[in-house]
């Protein structure tokens, strides 16, 4: 049985979607949005904060909630994979591995992982995609520890992340993001489908465990069109936040 919460916040993000409360305009108050849905405050207050988790609403607290965008995202204060990403825009989302296999760390890696150069990692390349389109180019590099528990994932697994949940429990508690461009090389190109030498929006990122072990050390690589990236400024807070792109293909 779905949560009451979620109904309410599918009702509140389809008002905002439609135009119902414009961008900069408050959403009525918790009391008020209690009456209208005859449901308790804690559960509005609870639909509220899903709405805030995608960039749709402020997440000032002790006020009237403004409105931010009319497009869900995710900010990237909160570590939510891809896939599950995706998902919460309402794409179909595709992922297979293209390269897999052991080898010794470089010194980047070893770095970003804490190992020693040359101590055993385990290196995949995967495309994902949206609605069928190659959206993205994944190059992560895993640590030996958690290497035997990714290498038992189904080749074509929709999300690895929810994958090694299953098979070993929450392992991704911490993320630190770079982003940068870059141009398309050969494979990249090949694989993206767009012209040597366009311009590629670049995410780096490691994640750790809760405790600060390295789990892995990626370069996400995404097609111009399919993924915007923007910053939200306020005096509370300035989260970076991912967006859904047009899905155009690059000339």
């Amino acid at each position: 049985m779905t949560a009451r919460y979620v109904g309410i916040a599918a009702e509140l993000r389809e008002a905002i979607l439609r135009g119902e409360y414009a961008v900069g305009a408050r959403l009525p108050t918790e009391a008020e949005l209690a009456t209208r849905f005859a449901a308790s405050r804690g559960t509005v207050r609870q639909a509220v904060a899903a709405l805030v988790t995608e960039g749709l609403v402020g997440s000032r607290q002790g006020a009237r909630r403004i409105v931010l965008g009319r497009e869900p995202s995710q900010s990237f204060a909160e570590l939510l994979s891809f896939a599950r990403w995706a998902r919460t825009m309402g794409y179909r989302v595709g992922g297979r591995v293209l390269e897999q296999r052991r080898r010794g760390a470089d010194a980047t890696e070893a770095v970003r992982l804490a190992l020693q150069p040359g101590e055993q990692v385990l290196s995949v390349l995967r495309l994902r995609s949206l609605e069928g389109e190659p959206v993205m180019l994944e190059r992560t590099v895993y640590a030996g520890w958690i290497a035997p528990a990714v290498e038992r994932i189904d080749p074509g697994c929709e999300s690895v992340t929810q994958a090694l949940h299953d098979s070993v429990g929450p392992v991704f508690a911490y993320g630190e993001h770079l982003i940068d461009a870059v141009a398309a090389g050969v494979k990249d190109s090949r694989l993206l489908a767009v012209r040597r030498g366009s311009p590629l929006l670049r995410q780096r990122r490691v994640t750790t465990t809760h405790e600060g072990r390295p789990v892995e050390w990626s370069d996400d690589r995404y097609r111009a069109g399919g993924v915007t990236f923007c910053v939200r400024s306020s005096v509370d807070v300035n989260p970076l936040v991912r967006q859904p792109g047009d899905l155009r293909q690059a000339p």
